[in-house]
């Protein structure tokens, strides 16, 4: 290949550093505090993933309008159940879900109606990763909110 591309814009660019910063505030948003945990994880490893993480996942994709929190994380449910072997961003996105004020009914019903489009294994997965958060937060069991 003998194209040469641009290279890509510095992490330190005020432009890329507003990104960050957007995505670092939508993220403590609605992720209650876990997240510098996992971006501290990666420090020593993969600093630049981080960044992008919080820069596009976060500032760029979920502070779009259209879509309210809650929307979102049910979208980020339904994929990561279908997925598969996510399980670990699973447990991030379920208690986010709990944050930004999906019940544990409504949770549980998601990955319920998922397994129609993915299978039961991977449906179990997620159920039995929502059940250790829950299990972490004293709500099981599940099944006291309304369904309607």
């Amino acid at each position: 290949m003998t194209e040469s591309f641009a290279p890509a814009p510095s992490l330190d660019s005020p432009e890329e550093q507003a990104r960050y910063d957007r995505g670092a505030a939508v993220l403590n948003a609605v992720d209650g505090g876990s997240a510098p945990a996992v971006m501290e994880a990666l420090a020593d490893i993969a600093p630049d993933l981080a960044h992008h993480i919080v820069a596009f996942g976060f500032g760029d994709i979920y502070a779009r309008a259209g879509l309210d929190p809650k929307q979102r994380q049910l979208v980020t449910l339904g994929i990561l159940t279908a997925l598969g072997g996510c399980e670990p961003q699973l447990e991030v996105h379920v208690r986010t879900s709990l944050n930004v004020g999906l019940t544990p009914t409504e949770i549980v019903e998601a990955l319920t109606h998922a397994a129609g489009y993915c299978g039961f294994p991977k449906a179990l997965n997620a159920i039995f990763t929502a059940k250790k958060v829950f299990a972490a937060r004293g709500l099981l069991p599940v099944g006291g909110e309304p369904t309607t």
